[in-house]
Parts: C-alpha cells; structure tokens; sequence
C-alpha cells in the first residue's frame, strides 16, 4: 500500500470498473486497459484531460469538492465511494502525521469491558480500525475463539480454514470487512501498510479484493453461521461505534426472538458456562 497517491490509486481502480457503454459511450473496439479512458472521465466531467491526468498523478494538491463530485457522478461512485473519494482530496493538502498525533489512545473503556462481561447471552466483542479483537465476552469467544484479544479478525476470516468454514457467508463477509478497511485506511498508516502488506501476500482473495477500492463503512448484517457444537445460526450482527476512543467499534450479535438460532444461542451459551461438564468428560471421572 503506498501512500504517495492514494487518490491517484483510487480514481485508477474505479475507471477500470466503468464500461462506456454504462455511461452511455459506444463500447467495443480495441482498448489498452478495461473500463474508461482518462480522456472520457474528462470528458464527462466537465474538466480537461490534463486536469484528470494531474489528479491521477497526484500534481494537484487542493482539488475542488465540485471537481471531484463531477468525477464520482462519471465513476458511478455511491455515496460512501464519494465520500471516500472526498476525504482522499482533503488529505492530499492536509498533514496526515499531525492528524494522528492527535489520536485517543487506543484503549477499550473499563465500562464496556463490563457491560460486555454481564451479558451471558449476549456475544459482543470490541474492534480497532484493523480489526484487531481488544475485548470479548465468553459466549463471543464461544462462538469462535477468532474472537480473542490478540486475534486480527480480517487475517483470520481470510486465512483461517476453520474461519471459512464457520462462515456461510465467507463470500460477502470478506467483501464487505476488505471495504470496511479501506474506508477507514490512512495511507501513511505503517500499522496498516504493514496489515495490507500481509495479507497480500498470503491471500489470493484480499489482494482482488483491495484492487478494486470498494469503499463500504461497518454497518450492521446478518452473519450467517455454521457452528461446529450447535448447528446453523443467524444472527443480527449490529455495529457501533464508542464515544472517546479512536474509533473503536462495540460488535453485538443477537438473534431473533422465538426463534431457532435463538434457542441454539441459549445452548451455546450452556456449553460454554463455567462448570459445564461434557459427555467425554463424565467418561473420564467415572
């Protein structure tokens, strides 16, 4: 990940994704590279084709909010891409390391620790902005020990085999976290060129993923599991953000009420209460 040009890296990988035929050129015909040329985004901008070519090549340092709108209308960006793509151009005029000096130290307040900690039907867990587990309750690290402080959750969905096979959802969920990523990434980040770095190399997957810029904020989903001790879940898995850190995210599974993954939750949260004996282990005292 190099941090030199992420808004020239950015409009590169999303004019590769527009076809003309989707902006209402003709298509066909032989091109060098997929997607728009640099002269069409001009083009349908309203700016010239040297312009575009200074943005694309990081020239221009204060780029308008109304230039770069233009751009994200021709690019087919939704409103998180453009946001996105709004805050790059910010950036390339502002001091990345002052920013971060002023960051909240990265600590999970004691408060959540305990209100996670009184929930024994609750799983819930707190992330960093790479993904990193910081705090879990019991019946979360039951659901999967990924969920452990210590454990870098995206690493894990993306190259853990016991992770893929957990998630039913492996397809979107590793979509939807590589974009959650970006949409949070700081380029002169070096825990995050370090993170990106990785995970280039180790997995196939993440590097498509990353190539393509999708931009996409944390939200709330439904995580569809398939647990080795209880069978198939569903559970809501809703997302929010704690005030006075640096931007740590309190992560709250439940399920729908009456129904089975709930039933299914409540035997979990059983088995992995303090004092549950097990069938093998009623054999080995007797």
């Amino acid at each position: 990940m190099d941090g030199t040009n992420a808004l020239g890296e950015f409009l590169r990988a999303r004019r590769a994704l527009v076809r003309p035929e989707d902006v209402g050129l003709p298509g066909g015909g032989l091109r060098r590279v997929p997607g728009l040329r640099r002269e069409e985004v001009a083009l349908l901008a309203g700016i010239s084709s040297d312009y575009y070519l200074r943005l694309e090549q990081g020239r221009d340092r204060n780029p308008s909010a109304q230039v770069l709108r233009a751009v994200a209308r021709v690019l087919r960006l939704d409103d998180d891409a453009t946001a996105h793509l709004l805050r790059l151009g910010r950036e390339r005029s502002a001091a990345p390391a002052a920013a971060r000096s002023g960051r909240r130290p990265e600590q999970v307040p004691p408060s959540i620790r305990q209100l996670i900690d009184a929930w024994p039907r609750t799983p819930a867990y707190v992330q960093n902005r790479y993904t990193d587990c910081l705090a879990a309750n019991a019946l979360a690290t039951a659901l999967t020990p990924s969920y452990s402080p210590g454990v870098n959750l995206l690493r894990a969905v993306l190259l853990d085999p016991a992770e893929r096979a957990l998630r039913r959802d492996w397809t979107d969920l590793t979509a939807e976290g590589v974009a959650a990523l970006r949409a949070q990434a700081d380029p002169d980040d070096p825990r995050l060129r370090d993170l990106v770095g990785e995970l280039s190399l180790r997995s196939e997957r993440f590097r498509t993923l990353w190539a393509r810029h999708d931009v996409r904020p944390r939200r709330s989903r439904i995580s569809h599991l398939s647990h080795p001790q209880v069978g198939d879940l569903d559970l809501h898995s809703d997302k929010m953000t704690i005030d006075g850190t640096d931007g740590l995210t309190l992560v709250v599974f439940h399920a729908e009420p009456g129904s089975r993954s709930a039933e299914l939750l409540d035997i979990l949260g059983s088995l992995a209460a303090p004092g549950h004996v097990t069938e093998g282990q009623r054999v080995e005292e007797t």
